[in-house]
This record gives structure tokens, C-alpha cells and sequence, in this order.
């Protein structure tokens, strides 16, 4: 038996952490000053597409045709305004001959053509004072936007009688990794302060307060750098940056409030620090390390899907959480070991207290006590409740619309947005929303006039251009009638693909992308969804020994996800408050932005069940009375829950306020998950479902019970029998075993003089 009074139990973690605590920090310290200049320049390395599958028909098609016909696929537009006077003025005529001259000068570019060359019609404006000049910038991405820096600043401006703006993918590509860089700097200096405001708030001590910040740019900085290593042999999104600064401040301050909020309570109980710590890592610390893996999981299921957009966001996400762990358990002891009882210097919170006392440890979370009391006595009530208003809340994404992004992901008044807003209201046709078919093996004339027949004939074809050949190789422009990506445009994209042809032939274009993604989405969702739930029902038996409390976890928390779903259609697909957000509504949603949300918001979800899961197991071993131990647990952890919550959402409403639709959209989305799993979910669904299941909810067959007792953990550290171990009163609950025996009690019976609080084993 152990006496509160004997000599702390160190085990082989505690004395790893806690034996240079010193040592530790400097490690530390020089390892982070080596990530920050490891990790310098990282964003400069990061790409701003990968929304497209690399082993799709498009993508090879949409390559094949950059090699052979640099002409058809042009990345770079300039935009002619030729003010009051026509296009076709002598003087107009003679400047843009000069710049389409000046373009096709510069190296890394070729398919330099022009209205004034072509006098194609779809390159000329439907008022004719607007024409454009089209080129393709060669080279990886980049290459691309090294050429454009190159260039752009001659080109754009006004050139005697016409004033140029400069657009294209290129142009959008890099405003949008340009503005991302501004804008997540600002996030930072928006979140930074806030964050530590907040964290005085809870905690009351500076001290503690600076402890969970420091492990989050600790957490940051070891990611970029990760990311950085990256960059060397694989394709890294720039949107990842989002991710990192979000889930570096926002676990490692979970984690952090989770961890000093054990050492301040064993403190308070009279405990020395060491003796404070080696509870702390043996409790808090197991559940941290729980949470990590969760959520590290949700995020790795990512890593299924070939587009390097969601691939970023997995390997940015497990770097920072593992970081962010690793930190916390680390580096956060020894700082604390170091401290002491000064963790709690700094009280700023006497300031507002007029002389009155602070709470008592056991005094704290009583307004939560009573919550759960009140929604455990009215448990259908609030279970029906708040699983209807769920519901309701993600009814709007039952009409989602799936497209791709596109420079209305900008500002309204970026230039290359406005290049393609230009194009979009005032040319004809419909720029930007033709298909491709690119046809490969020898053909005769006569082979392709009649399938160029074949094709024109389909129900959603306006216009065949075409073909070109070159060598073995051709293709067609084929224009539909209606969007570039509307339902009649992704139908097209089939129908040929579908058209008997004596060649070879692929199809790629804005449409035949979008079908190429939702195919690779579709085809890899099941696989990903079934890796996050599997695992997470295995990790959460482990940490409970329950069947139904790991199915209740993982249906909670997708129900937690509905309002963040109907409001991302409702807002950003529908355009409601797009004047108040300052966004470009296009009217559907990237593909893959709601798996990345999906993967994020879970991961963040089950972190704050791990925490309070853990907190009721723990009180249930010590008690055996389920009701007693939800009380308790969301007593424990509710408002450092809602804290934690509270603060993450500020990061990702600083993250939201990106001038890019889908950064926006991301930091939004998410916040408003987070909010409504603490504050909703956890506060109020989870002890309703769990008094509504009662006793049954810690029950497992034979085989996983034993399976549980041997290879399970508990906060408790000892993983006690459910209902055995500590009790506070001499009559034990029901449900404990005969060997148990009260705290207050000795083995025969007698009372125990010190009072001590005893594990019996």
C-alpha cells in the first residue's frame, strides 16, 4: 500500500523527464534556435495547388498536352485595355504586337499568341476595348513563379496607349501564396497576445500562463522545419502553414492547461513537486499521450488520398502533434520540476478578487457539478434535445455543391482576380471552361474528322475546335454549353470519355479535374474513415475498458461535426454573410476542403473526450458509482475543457480572418466545431448518453475484459478493477469486489489514523 506521506513511486518516464531538468530546457532551447534556422524560408518552398489527383486521366492529359502542345494549356494571361479606343487601333495593334515580341523573348516561356495574331474571337472582348495576350510558363511551380517575378513587373502597368494586368494560374497561384505568408503573420500577431490574455485568465498565475504558450511555438517552430525537410522530396501545400500555427498553439495548450492543472491540483493537495510530477505524468500525462494518438490518427487518414492539398495537412498535422506531445511531456515537467510551488506566482487574478480568498482545489467546478446533475436528471430530455439541434444545424449540407478552386479564392480587388473576372463578364464563350481531349496514336485526317463528327453531336457540346497534330499526338477544344463545371459539364466529361475513337484519347479541362477528384475522393473515403474509426475505437478501449463508451465517442463526435458542415454550405457555398466575411461566394465547395475539416474537427473532437472519458474513468475506479463518476469527471474537466475550446477557436478565428476564401473558410469551420463539441457535446449530450446507458456503459465481454486488464492503462496508473480500489466512505458502492477496503480503513478494519488516501493492489 502507499502512504500519501511515503516517497513518491518514480517511474521509468518520471525519472527520465525529471532526472537533468536543467539539461532538459538547454537541449531544448538549442534544438528550437536549430529549427528556426532550419525551417527559415520554408513558405517560399510551399506550393498552392494539389487539389488534383497526380494519377488521374486529366493530370496526365493536362501534362501531355504543356509538353506537346505548349499552346493549348496557357498558365499566363495578359490583360489589354485599350481604354477608349478599339483593339483593333493602329496604334493599339502596334504596342500589343510589341509586347506579345518582348514576351516571346523571355526564357521559360513558350505558346506566346495573341488576338492580334489570331484574331480568334474568344480572345477579344464582347466590347472590344479589352483583349488578351496568352503565354505558357514552363517548369515546376517554382520555376513558374520565378519567371513571373522575372517578368511581371515590366509587363503590368501602361504601355503607351493600353494599360496590362496580369492573370492566368500562375498570377493566382503565387498572389495566393504571397497573401497566405501576409495573412498568417497576422494571425499570429492577432493569436499570440489573445492567447496569453487567456491563459492568464484561467490559470491566474503569469507564470503558468507563459508554460502552455512557450510549448506551442516550441511545437511550431520543430514543424516548419519538418516541413522544410519536406519540401526536398515531396510537394508541400502552402495551406498547411495554417494548420501548423492552429494545431501548434491549440494542442499544445490543451495538453499544457491539462498537464500544470494536475501539478497545481497535487500541489494543493500538499504534495512536494516531485511527488506532484509523478502523479501528473502517471495521470494527465497517459491521457495526453492518448489525445496525441488520436488525433494524430484522424489526421493521418489523409495520407490515403493522393492529393499532396490533403497530404500537406497530414504531415503538418502529425509533426505538430507529436511536437506538441513530446514537448509536453518533456519539456513541461522539467520546467515544472524547476518551479515548484512558484508555477502559481504572479496571481494576477488577486486584482479582481477585493481580498477574497481563491478557491480551493475541491471547491473549483462546482457550477459544472451542478450542470451535470441537472442533465443527468433530465437526461432524455437533453439527449433528444441537443442531438435535434445538431441535426438540424447540418441539414444545409445535404445540398452541397463540389467544385474547384479557382481566383475567386481571392480578394476581390487581387489583380489576377480581377484579370479572371474580366474574362468571365466580358468575353464570350466561356473562358477557362473548355475541355481538353487529347488523342495519341496515328491517325489519318479522314479518323479524325469523323470522330470530331462523333463528339459534336453529344447533347452538352456547343463547339469542336480542332484538331491540332503534332506527330503522333492531336487535340480538340471542345466547348459546352453551359458552366465550366455545372452538372451538363462533369456529364460531358463522361460522355467522352465514352465516344469510340480509332486512337487513344484522354480528357482533361476544369470539369474533367473536378470528376478525376471526386472519384479519387469517393473511391479512398471509405478506406480513411474506417482507419480513424477503427483505431480510435481501439485506443479509447484501451483507455476505458468499455465497448459502448468508444461507439458512443466516435457517434458523438461526428454528430459534434453538423453544425460545422451545414454552415460551411450555408455561408460559403450559399454566400450567406459573404459581404460581412468579405468573400467571393462561387457557389460550391473545393472538393477536398470537407475531408480535411472532417479529419481536423474529429481529431479535435476526441481530444477533448480523451480528457474527459479519462477524468470519469479514473473517478470510477476510485468509487465504482457511475453517476457520481460522470459528475465528477465533467466537474473536473469542464471548464478546462471549454477553456481550451475557447482558446483554440481564437487561433482559428485569427487563422479565419485570411483574405483567401478557403484559409477562411478552414479557421471558421473549425472554430465553430470546436465551440460546439465543448460547449454542447461535452457539456451536455455525453452525461446524458452516459446516464441514460448507466452501469452498462463499462461493461466488455469476457476475452476484452481480460484483454483490457492486460495491456489497458487508466489515469489512475494502476488500472484497478472497474469499481475496486479507492473509496471515500467505510461502506464500499455496489459493484466493488470483497478485498476491497475503504480509504479511511486498514486491512483489519481499523481506522487509518493519517487519513491517507490508499491504493489497494
Amino acid at each position: 500500500m502507499t502512504e500519501v506521506n511515503s516517497p513518491p513511486r518514480l517511474g521509468g518516464w518520471t525519472r527520465f523527464v525529471t532526472a537533468r531538468p536543467r539539461l532538459s530546457l538547454l537541449v531544448a532551447l538549442v534544438l528550437t534556435a536549430l529549427a528556426v534556422v532550419a525551417g527559415s524560408g520554408v513558405a517560399d518552398r510551399l506550393g498552392s495547388g494539389g487539389w488534383e489527383d497526380p494519377n488521374a486521366q486529366s493530370t496526365y492529359a493536362t501534362k501531355a498536352l504543356e509538353r506537346e502542345f505548349p499552346a493549348s494549356q496557357p498558365n499566363l494571361l495578359l490583360l489589354v485595355d485599350s481604354g477608349d479606343a478599339s483593339v483593333d487601333d493602329p496604334a493599339v495593334t502596334a504596342e500589343a504586337a510589341r509586347l506579345t515580341a518582348r514576351l516571346a523573348s523571355e526564357r521559360g516561356i513558350t505558346g506566346v499568341g495573341s488576338y492580334w495574331q489570331t484574331k480568334s474571337p474568344s480572345l477579344r472582348a464582347k466590347d472590344g476595348h479589352e483583349a488578351l495576350i496568352v503565354a505558357h510558363l514552363t517548369g515546376d511551380e517554382k520555376a513558374t513563379n520565378d519567371t513571373l517575378d522575372r517578368i511581371a513587373p515590366t509587363l503590368r502597368g501602361t504601355h503607351g496607349p493600353v494599360h496590362v494586368k496580369v492573370g492566368g494560374i500562375v498570377a493566382v497561384r503565387h498572389e495566393m501564396q504571397t497573401i497566405i505568408k501576409e495573412d498568417l503573420a497576422r494571425a499570429e500577431m492577432i493569436a499570440l497576445p489573445l492567447t496569453l490574455l487567456l491563459l492568464v485568465m484561467v490559470f491566474g498565475s503569469a507564470i503558468a500562463a507563459l508554460l502552455p504558450l512557450g510549448i506551442g511555438i516550441v511545437a511550431i517552430l520543430g514543424t516548419n522545419a519538418v516541413l522544410r525537410g519536406l519540401t526536398e522530396f515531396t510537394d508541400v501545400s502552402v495551406f498547411a502553414m495554417n494548420l501548423t500555427t492552429a494545431l501548434g498553439l491549440g494542442l499544445a495548450i490543451d495538453y499544457a492547461l491539462f498537464i500544470v492543472r494536475r501539478f497545481r491540483e497535487e500541489l494543493a493537495t500538499g504534495a512536494d513537486p516531485l511527488t506532484a510530477i509523478a502523479t501528473t505524468l502517471r495521470t494527465a500525462g497517459r491521457t495526453v499521450l492518448f489525445s496525441a494518438l488520436t488525433v494524430a490518427v484522424s489526421l493521418a487518414a489523409m495520407l490515403v488520398f493522393p492529393m499532396y492539398f490533403l497530404r500537406s495537412f497530414a504531415y503538418a498535422g502529425i509533426a505538430v502533434v507529436l511536437l506538441a506531445a513530446a514537448a509536453a511531456l518533456i519539456l513541461l515537467p522539467a520546467a515544472l520540476l524547476l518551479l515548484g510551488h512558484r508555477v502559481n506566482s504572479l496571481d494576477l487574478r488577486r486584482l479582481f478578487r477585493r481580498g477574497r480568498p481563491a478557491k480551493v482545489s475541491g471547491e473549483e467546478g462546482t457550477g459544472w457539478a451542478r450542470t451535470a446533475s441537472l442533465v443527468m436528471r433530465r437526461a432524455p430530455f437533453f439527449a433528444l434535445a441537443t442531438t435535434a439541434v445538431l441535426v438540424l444545424l447540418g441539414l444545409p449540407f445535404l445540398g452541397v455543391r463540389f467544385g474547384t478552386a479557382d481566383d475567386r479564392q481571392l480578394p476581390s480587388g487581387a489583380e489576377s482576380h480581377v484579370v479572371q473576372q474580366h474574362i468571365r463578364d466580358g468575353f464570350p464563350g466561356n473562358p477557362g471552361g473548355g475541355l481538353e481531349v487529347l488523342a495519341e496514336g496515328r491517325a489519318t485526317q479522314a479518323q479524325y474528322s469523323a470522330y470530331k463528327s462523333r463528339i459534336a453531336q453529344l447533347p452538352e457540346v456547343t463547339r469542336v475546335d480542332g484538331p491540332l497534330v503534332k506527330g503522333d499526338s492531336a487535340y480538340f477544344t471542345v466547348l459546352p454549353k453551359g458552366e465550366a463545371v455545372d452538372a451538363a459539364a462533369q456529364r460531358l466529361v463522361g460522355d467522352l470519355r465514352a465516344t469510340d475513337a480509332p486512337f487513344t484519347t484522354k480528357v482533361t479541362g476544369t470539369a474533367a479535374v473536378l470528376v478525376d477528384s471526386k472519384h479519387a475522393i469517393a473511391t479512398r473515403l471509405p478506406w480513411a474513415a474506417a482507419l480513424i474509426a477503427v483505431v480510435t475505437l481501439l485506443l479509447v478501449f484501451l483507455l476505458t475498458g468499455s465497448v459502448l463508451i468508444p461507439i458512443q465517442a466516435v457517434l458523438l463526435n461526428a454528430l459534434s461535426l453538423t453544425a460545422m458542415f451545414g454552415a460551411v454550405v450555408w455561408v460559403f457555398q450559399d454566400g450567406h454573410l459573404s459581404g460581412l466575411l468579405g468573400f467571393t461566394s462561387t457557389g460550391s465547395i473545393e472538393t477536398t476542403l470537407p475531408v480535411l475539416m472532417f479529419c481536423v474537427a474529429f481529431g479535435l473532437s476526441m481530444d477533448y473526450g480523451v480528457f474527459l472519458l479519462s477524468r470519469i474513468k479514473e473517478e470510477y475506479d476510485r468509487t465504482g458509482d457511475h453517476n457520481e463518476a460522470v459528475r465528477h469527471g465533467l466537474q473536473r474537466t469542464g471548464g478546462l475543457i471549454t477553456a481550451a475550446a475557447v482558446i483554440l477557436a481564437v487561433v482559428m478565428v485569427a487563422i479565419g480572418t485570411s483574405r483567401v476564401t478557403n484559409t477562411k473558410m478552414l479557421g471558421l469551420g473549425i472554430a465553430l466545431a470546436v465551440l460546439m463539441d465543448a460547449m454542447i457535446v461535452r457539456s451536455l449530450l455525453v452525461p446524458a448518453v452516459m446516464r441514460l446507458t448507466g452501469r452498462a456503459t463499462w461493461w466488455a465481454p469476457g476475452p476484452l475484459r481480460r484483454f483490457h486488464e492486460r495491456f489497458g492503462v487508466s489515469e489512475g496508473g494502476e488500472n484497478p478493477p472497474r469499481g475496486a480500489g479507492l473509496y471515500r466512505s467505510a461502506t464500499p458502492p455496489q459493484g466493488a469486489t470483497s478485498h476491497d477496503v475503504p480509504a479511511d480503513r486498514n486491512d483489519d478494519g481499523s481506522p487509518n489514523e493519517s487519513g491517507g488516501v490508499r491504493a489497494i493492489r
